[in-house]
This record gives structure tokens, sequence and C-alpha cells, in this order.
């Protein structure tokens, strides 16, 4: 039986507690009861703080332990849960948590972090070099804290041997059952995925991604365009237009405006007009060809491509997933 300690702090999400701690402790029990087979509990899953005293979750419901984290003498998987918008907390608290992290991941433990609990885990520089995943919505705050970690937003699991991280808060189901594939095999794993009703194969965040530029910075130039391609993104645009209203060439523009916003001004007003397609998407009636002029493209097939890969879904399956 796998040993799964769930490491819970002050202003952790609750659900992003008692969801995979659910999750693991069905695994064995409730496939087989609704068959009529002998129950075989395939997990052990208990709660712990560093010191053992309840904590008070965001939502204000306090989560009491089974114990404090010193105590824990055996386990094969220790998951951090979201902290919510608290995942900048840097107190003794929280270097005490790393600490142990690092300890229980030398002695061979796996370790998995939800949504901004990726921040905590990142703190134990175990992740520099790697691959991992947070909230689509912390992308920015993320990179900005480290910049060593490959963060890899379009993805709703990453796996990187013995580091596991989920992406938003209701990715802690999916990493669950993604951690159950793991340890179990994929046919009791799909046993979890349809007792639970959670898609086991959900992979990808893109669909819920939306387009958040960058305006944190201090080139007053570069800002005053960013501000003229959202409101004129539906006009025939070019980089050589783009440089003549801010008074430069294009080569220096190009460089100067990717230093301040961290991508190209072609990528740019495609993201400002993927986002002007997808509300239209939601919220009108248009054909796609109609979308695709009226957001600025007289090629509709160069669109719908580039419409997909940015949300991982054709403009049709995007239209019937959030109309």
């Amino acid at each position: 039986m796998k040993k799964v300690t769930i490491l819970a702090a002050e202003h952790c999400l609750f659900s992003s507690v008692g969801g995979p701690m659910d999750i693991f402790l069905q695994a064995g029990i409730l496939w087989n009861g609704i068959l009529g087979k002998e129950l075989s509990p395939l997990f052990e899953v208990k709660i712990v703080t560093m010191d053992g005293k309840p904590v008070m979750a965001t939502n204000q419901i306090p989560i009491v332990p089974h114990s404090s984290a010193h105590d824990v003498e055996e386990t094969d998987l220790i998951l951090i849960p979201s902290q919510g918008l608290h995942f900048k907390s840097r107190d003794p608290a929280f270097w005490e948590r790393i600490e142990w992290l690092k300890m229980w991941y030398e002695r061979g433990a796996d370790l998995a972090s939800v949504c901004t609990g990726t921040f905590t885990l990142a703190a134990t520089g175990l992740l520099n070099g790697k691959t991992a995943t947070t909230h689509w919505g912390m992308a920015q705050a993320f990179q900005t804290l480290y910049p060593e970690i490959d963060l890899r937003i379009d993805l709703m699991v990453t796996d990187e041997g013995r580091l596991f991280c989920g992406g938003g808060v209701t990715a802690d189901l999916n990493l669950s059952l993604y951690l159950i594939n793991k340890y179990c095999g994929r046919e009791v794993a799909l046993q979890s995925s349809r007792c639970t009703l959670v898609d086991l194969d959900r992979l990808t965040q893109l669909p819920f991604t939306i387009f958040i530029p960058e305006k944190n910075h201090l080139d007053e130039e570069i800002l005053a365009i960013q501000h003229w391609i959202e409101t004129h993104y539906q006009q025939s645009i070019s980089i050589e237009i783009l440089a003549r209203k801010a008074a430069m060439s294009p080569r220096n523009f190009n460089r100067r405006f990717k230093a301040a916003t961290g991508i190209t001004a072609v990528k740019y007003l495609q993201q400002i007009r993927i986002e002007a397609a997808k509300k239209e998407l939601e919220d009108g009636t248009r054909s796609f060809d109609e979308i695709s002029f009226h957001v600025g493209y007289e090629n509709v097939s160069f669109f719908r491509r580039i419409f997909k890969q940015t949300t991982g879904l054709s403009p049709a399956a995007y239209r019937k997933k959030f109309w």
C-alpha cells in the first residue's frame, strides 16, 4: 500500500487537500464496492502540518492534521496543496517546509504540487532545469521568481520522474489520477476515473488560458504601442506601421518591444486578435469566417490554425465548450 502525505499550511485551498485525499482513498474501494468485490485499498493518506496543529484554509475552514510532519516515519509521496494567492509567503514556517521536503526527497519520496503549490516546490531548487506547471494566471509571477524552470502552462500535469506538478485548482484531481496511473497502472486509474467522473486524459490548460499582456515595465513608448494595438487590432497592421508610430526603426522597435513585453509585436497582435475571437465565439453567433475578418485576418485558414495552436481547440470545439 502506497503512503501519501498531504502537507497542509496556512491559507492553503481546502479542496486541494480534501480532493486528492478522496481520489487516492477511493482507489481499490469505490470500484470494487460498486461491483460487489472485496474492498482493497491501495493508498494510505495522512494530512500533516509542520507543528501538528490545525491550519486555517483560505475559506476559513480549519484543517485538522493527523500528525506533525516531524512524526512521519515513512512516505512514498508528499503532496503540496495550492496556496491560492498566498504563494509569495516566505516566513520561517515556509522555509521549514522547504527543508522538510528536500529531506524527504533525498530519502526517496516523490513530491507533487497543486496549482500555486508549485511555488513551494520550486523554492526547494529541485525543479531547476526541469519542467513544471502552475495556474496560467500565475505564470508571470512564477517566471519572475524562477526563471531557471521551464514553465509549461499549456500542460495540466508535468512529470519529471519524481517531481510532479498540477495546473489549476481542479487539476488536483487530474494530478491524483495521473499518479494513481503511475503507481497502480492504467486499469486502476480508469476505474477511478469512471467512479469519480474525473477525466483521466484532461492534459491541457490551453482552452482555459487567457492572454494577460505584460505592462509592468517602464518603456512608455512601447506601452503606448500596446494600447494602440489593443484598440486598433482590426486594422491591417505591420511592424513598419508600429515602428513609425513609435518613431523607431523596425529593428530597434522589435528589440524594445520584446524586451518590454517578453514577446514579439507580431505575437502580441496575434494574441490580442485571438482573445477578441474567443469573446465573439463565446458571446455571438457569427461564423468563424466572419469573426476572422472582423478581428483583422483575411486568411481564415491561417487564423484557424493559430487559434487551434493557442487554445488547443478548433473554433467550433471552443464555441461548443464555452458558449
